[in-house]
């Protein structure tokens, strides 16, 4: 699907369908943590954001592969009423709601929120009136927390890119880097900024640990001269962080991941999304006897067990291994 037609913009003729189906799949995940009713929700929201024409009846939805009897009767009760008569009941429930909020603090999960809720914090504000319960990780979360709500449009993304790719290219100009997610597939806007970054050198059995430390350590200290601005944390080979691409600029979350070179391309790809595109990769891979995941691709043997991984130079190597046909990033939004 090119970039022009993305259903998850303008242009998604069930937008109304496929936001009440986020924001159970919000709920099951925050507050039920029912994680196959949360699954179940996101794919149906994903299979109407992609279908081409307006859904008018339940029954028309189940014909759409991902959408069930119980989600069919939802939207009929919708395309009736205008409404939902179980998120009716989920926004009088102020406890879950509170659940909902804290969660959207980064570094807060659907467990540290019901601990909050349970203590009787149940606001931004109470939150801030209750630092010492938090660990570090969700007080830089609360710190810039109407900061990190809002998204990013593409063109900060780009200046941001252009500041990492000569930072690295300062240290050593064989690295490369790719942002991956929404950026990566084409999207107007993102909710974070998410880098991989590889050298030839890097490899899995030869002292990754060694190299890695010493170059995430080199780069952030690049970084904080004038891009970082706080440290979330960082290992071996993952960096997460606070930048702005200037002193006037919005606060924004950088994850910045170092991966061994003979697995960058199955991480791009799987940090590329989206979440049911990767399902459905995974899934034609099984049938074509591999497994794939974010760090390789292997072959799997009649005895079940995976083998050694095949060599990746790019991400067309994955498809053509697989026998998928190659889709571009921006063909990735489903």
């Amino acid at each position: 699907m090119s970039k022009r037609k993305n259903p998850a913009d303008t242009y998604n003729k069930n937008a109304n369908f496929c936001d009440f189906l986020m924001e159970l799949a919000d709920y099951e995940k925050n507050v039920s943590r029912n994680i196959h009713k949360y699954n179940a929700y996101r794919k149906a929201a994903s299979v109407l954001a992609a279908h081409p024409k307006k859904i008018e009846s339940g029954d028309e939805a189940k014909k759409l592969n991902g959408i069930g009897e119980k989600i069919a009767k939802k939207i009929d009760e919708f395309i009736q009423t205008g409404k939902l008569r179980k998120l009716e009941n989920i926004h009088q429930d102020t406890d879950a709601q509170a659940i909902s909020l804290l969660t959207r603090v980064s570094g807060i999960g659907p467990v540290k929120a019901a601990e909050l809720v349970r203590n009787g914090i149940k606001t931004i504000e109470d939150l801030r009136n209750n630092e010492n319960k938090l660990n570090h990780h969700q007080l830089i979360g609360l710190k810039y927390f109407e900061d990190f709500e809002r998204k990013i449009p593409r063109s900060e993304i780009q200046e941001i890119e252009t500041m990492l790719q000569k930072k690295i290219a300062k240290i050593d100009c064989n690295y490369t880097i790719t942002i991956c997610g929404s950026y990566r597939r084409g999207k107007s806007e993102s909710g974070d900024i998410d880098a991989l970054v590889t050298h030839p050198t890097l490899k899995v059995s030869e002292g990754k640990k060694k190299h890695s430390e010493v170059f995430l350590k080199t780069l952030v200290d690049e970084l904080k001269i004038d891009l970082v601005v706080d440290v979330i944390s960082i290992g071996d080979t993952k960096f997460m962080g606070v930048c702005r691409a200037s002193s006037e600029s919005t606060a924004r979350r950088l994850d910045i991941r170092l991966v061994p070179h003979e697995q960058y391309y199955c991480a791009v790809l799987y940090f590329t999304g989206s979440d049911v595109f990767n399902k459905t990769m995974r899934a034609h891979a099984l049938e074509k006897g591999f497994t794939l995941n974010e760090y390789s691709l292997r072959p799997v043997g009649i005895t079940g067990v995976p083998g050694e991984p095949v060599p990746i130079s790019s991400e067309e190597d994955i498809f053509d291994y697989i026998d998928y046909p190659f889709k571009k990033p921006e063909e990735r939004n489903m």
